[in-house]
């Protein structure tokens, strides 16, 4: 389990002390989605840094990061707003890259490699550079390497903010057979309430700044059930913005 227990954190600017987090907590559990849902500029992706050992807190513990038996570091991967995916390399080398150190045997990790490419349906594509490739493919790479690379975390930060609705739920469903295949531990930044719903089991509500968690959804919807449509779901969105859309 992930315990965040009173982190405090802040910048210093022009303007003076910018608080981002007092005495901050919270817990996720093992093989659970947690969405991370707040307004613009409220913390969310310095949170994810502090997880993943990016940027230091000023007080407080963050425990129960995985780490990798074999370099006893943390066992994570993360998913970026943008792909970052090595423009030099294809498609099968931007995922092969991250499994040479896991994966010795060459037959094995091609075959494991091209089995990830497939559940994102890139298959036809394995050859072609991250130039050739439309955003989307490009983000469905970088969600086959989060995926392939042998992480027990995954920490997604607004990874489908700048694609259109169509593409945007395109890759959600490509999420999610990915984790239905290996369920892994997840905290997923997002402000928007559908990507949440489809994608978590359980929803933090954060504040502006000094961020602080406001509310708790838990998504009990089965995973093969959620879709736009479902009025469960659609339910769980108007509770959300009868209880959370007055607020800053």
């Amino acid at each position: 389990m992930i315990r965040i227990d009173k982190v405090c954190k802040s910048y210093d600017t022009q303007q003076g002390k910018l608080e981002v987090f007092k005495d901050f907590s919270l817990s996720v559990k093992d093989g659970r989605v947690a969405a991370l849902l707040g307004p613009s500029g409220c913390g969310k992706t310095t949170l994810l840094h502090m997880i993943a050992g990016m940027e230091h807190y000023d007080a407080g513990t963050i425990k129960g990061i995985p780490k990798s038996t074999t370099t006893n570091v943390a066992s994570l991967s993360y998913l970026f707003q943008e792909p970052r995916l090595l423009p030099w390399q294809t498609v099968f080398q931007n995922v092969d890259l991250v499994l040479q150190n896991h994966i010795p045997d060459k037959e094995k990790r091609t075959y494991t490699v091209n089995e990830f490419i497939r559940l994102v349906g890139l298959s036809d594509y394995a050859k072609l550079r991250p130039e050739e490739l439309s955003g989307g493919m490009r983000q469905r790479v970088a969600i086959a390497r989060a995926f392939a690379y042998p992480s027990q975390l995954i920490l997604m930060d607004e990874p489908f903010q700048s694609l259109d609705t169509e593409l945007r739920f395109q890759l959600i469903d490509a999420y999610q057979k990915l984790w239905k295949r290996i369920p892994r531990t997840t905290l997923l930044v997002t402000h928007d309430i559908q990507e949440a719903l489809l994608l978590a089991d359980t929803i933090l509500v954060l504040s502006p700044r000094p961020a602080k968690i406001i509310g708790t959804m838990e998504v009990t919807v089965p995973r093969a059930e959620r879709h736009i449509g479902n009025r469960a779901l659609w339910q769980l969105e108007m509770n959300y913005y009868e209880k959370y859309s007055h607020r800053g």
